[in-house]
């Protein structure tokens, strides 16, 4: 039997944790000998849900799936580990029972003599986040099912991350808009903000989406219940998902017989 290269990567919130990932997977021949595991997210898999659209042949795990995970070892020749910034770093040695891993610590350039670098075998630079701020609140929130209004959805982000409901340093999510698409968020602050990334999935124009949407903001003085209640504001109503979806029917169907 074949032993697995274990590879466990971890980081503050924001360094680049899943974008390095994702490159690493990028350069290898094929995602069909590759598992990836983000342990700790509950039931908001963002990280896992963009994974798992951009390698759609990749065994992707959460939480609930350690067994599973374990198991799949046997037959897999590359494995990776997200530890998100909210896990202890010894919450690996428990999660691999004494497997031997590479432990990869993706940092901003000016943190120096962090655990990070204590635990860490190799150290790769990535986002230059502040890590001196002092985190004390991370919201999260599954949208699974909800329809969203893109409009009113680019206004909610530039409101997020404009310090409308409190300093946030970091935000992402998934979000199922009107058209069928399925949109990736992510901000960090101090870092230029990007424009929403349609994830390669199906457009869904068949009622309500039976697949993961959510967002996670970390931060300090959140107002979570001024977030809830306008993400909440952008849902749309059954009618107006139903007028959408055959809106974006006939003009798919106009398209394809240009």
């Amino acid at each position: 039997m074949s032993v697995p290269i274990i590879t466990v990567v971890a980081g503050p919130a924001g360094c680049g944790k899943t974008t390095w990932i994702c490159q690493q997977m990028s350069s290898t021949t094929s995602s069909k000998n590759v598992i990836y595991f983000s342990p700790g997210t509950g039931n908001i898999p963002i990280d896992q849900t963009r994974v798992a659209a951009e390698f759609p042949e990749l065994k992707v795990f959460g939480d609930g799936q350690e067994v599973e995970f374990i198991n799949q070892l046997v037959a897999t020749e590359l494995a990776y580990i997200e530890l998100g910034f909210y896990l202890e770093l010894g919450a690996i040695e428990q999660i691999l029972d004494n497997l031997s891993y590479k432990a990869i610590a993706i940092l901003p350039s000016h943190l120096k003599d962090s655990e990070y670098h204590t635990w860490a075998e190799k150290i790769i630079t990535g986002t230059d986040v502040d890590s001196s701020i002092l985190q004390t609140q991370l919201w999260r929130a599954p949208t699974s099912g909800q329809v969203i209004d893109e409009d009113s959805l680019n206004e909610f982000w530039y409101e997020i991350t404009h310090g409308a409901y409190g300093h946030v340093s970091r935000a992402k999510g998934i979000f199922d808009v009107a058209d069928g698409r399925s949109l990736y968020a992510d901000f960090v602050a101090g870092i230029s903000a990007t424009d929403f990334l349609e994830l390669d999935l199906p457009r869904h124009l068949e009622g309500r989406p039976q697949r993961f949407s959510g967002m996670e903001v970390l931060g300090q003085n959140l107002d979570e219940s001024a977030i809830r209640q306008t993400l909440q504001d952008c849902y749309l109503s059954e009618t107006a998902i139903a007028q959408y979806q055959e809106q974006v029917k006939q003009i798919l169907i106009e398209e394809s017989i240009q």
